[in-house]
């Protein structure tokens, strides 16, 4: 069966996004000592990524969002097989910004930025698990 080329073409341009943000992921944590806040912004944003190529694939619309619950539940309403991984990536949502700014009290630790790539990584490969070949990178 031929795919639209143009969601073949946006659903692998998202994915190689989110690919580069896990990279990212492991770039931050290997540094000495590791740039924990910026493991946990792109472990997000390989999240999100991911959740976008998904509904990009089924020409689903979404808006600018980073809230990983709204894209979740978008994807999980199109296959319910990733409810529980849409819902425990949730909590990424707020490393968008939280720890991006100065103000942010507190600082992340080594076993949040572990957590964070767990689930960053889970979804990407969750996501890749359910798109054909010709739209991975």
């Amino acid at each position: 069966m031929a795919h639209d080329p143009r969601l073949v073409e946006d659903t692998r341009a998202w994915l190689v996004r989110a690919g580069k943000d896990l990279r990212g992921v492991d770039i931050a944590l290997s540094a000495t000592p590791p740039f924990l806040e910026d493991v946990l912004f792109h472990a997000q944003q390989a999240a999100e990524k991911a959740l976008k190529a998904f509904l990009t694939w089924h020409d689903v619309p979404f808006r600018k969002t980073h809230d990983l619950r709204e894209l979740g539940r978008e994807s999980a309403a199109i296959d319910a097989s990733l409810q529980p991984v849409c819902e425990q990536a949730e909590e990424l949502t707020p490393y968008a910004w939280q720890f991006r700014y100065p103000q942010e009290p507190g600082e992340p630790s080594l076993e949040d930025a572990a957590r964070a790539r767990i689930l960053a990584t889970a979804v990407y490969e969750t996501i890749l698990a359910r798109l054909p070949e010709v739209a991975r990178p």
